[in-house]
């Protein structure tokens, strides 16, 4: 039985063992999109005996994932806009990224995923999904309120399909997020206790976001309209016509 990896990401570390599962990842070189992935990076870093890059969009996630690497050679943490890397074309074997692309910029970012893989380089993916296609008003409240976009279920495959992916493998991972939204409102709760006043009141707004999104979850049923999918993708040999 594998040991449990601490991923505090929509899927928890179900995403990754899947992807473990599937890819021998031996030599392969890799790029994490996505804040809180420091051990997912660790992990590439081992079992590809090669640098892990990991990048983030924002200044304090830069910080944090500095903070828990440390200065080791085997990472390399960087602030980059998802849709505008410094990569060249064909740079990785592999990109990964869990629950960080699921918002209305996903075609630009997958369009850049694809320019900075090699010809059949394999994206793992995990999308935030609608499983119904009547989504209620407070469903909507946080689709909106976390800048969510999510695809139906139904038609993820067929999305990625005609970004000319191949799809070698995917995974409903929706069972995994009620254990998800329960661990968010304990380490909320945790947080907040040890937080100083000026900033709560800084953070409020974030506090508040946080908090509506996993009681809606966990006590107003937006667990039949919400879900989550990881797929493992080819990048297929574009022939120029």
């Amino acid at each position: 039985m594998e040991n449990k990896i601490n991923i505090f990401l929509p899927g928890l570390d179900n995403q990754i063992r899947f992807v473990r599962r599937k890819l021998d990842l031996e030599g392969k070189t890799t790029l994490t999109l996505g804040s809180t992935s420091e051990e997912i990076v660790k992990i590439f870093a081992k079992e590809t005996n090669q640098k892990a890059e990991l990048i983030v969009e924002d200044y304090n996630s830069l910080l944090n994932s500095r903070l828990l690497l440390g200065n080791d050679k085997r990472f390399n943490v960087r602030l980059m806009d998802y849709e505008f890397t410094d990569f060249k074309d064909n740079s990785f074997d592999l990109v990964y990224t869990q629950g960080g692309i699921s918002n209305p910029r996903r075609s630009k970012i997958v369009k850049e995923i694809k320019r900075i893989l090699k010809p059949e380089g394999i994206l793992c993916v995990g999308e935030v999904v609608s499983l119904r296609e009547d989504i209620p008003p407070f469903v909507q409240d946080i689709y909106d309120s976390s800048e969510l976009e999510p695809l139906q279920a139904t038609q993820i495959e067929k999305y990625y399909i005609e970004r000319n992916f191949e799809v070698l493998d995917q995974k409903d991972l929706s069972f995994t997020l009620e254990e998800y939204y329960t661990k968010n409102l304990f380490e909320l709760k945790k947080t907040v206790k040890e937080l100083a006043e000026n900033e709560k009141s800084y953070y409020k707004k974030l506090i508040n976001m946080i908090s509506h999104e996993a009681k809606a979850f966990l006590k107003e049923g937006a667990s039949d309209f919400i879900g989550f999918y990881s797929l493992i993708l080819k990048k297929k040999i574009e022939v120029a016509e």
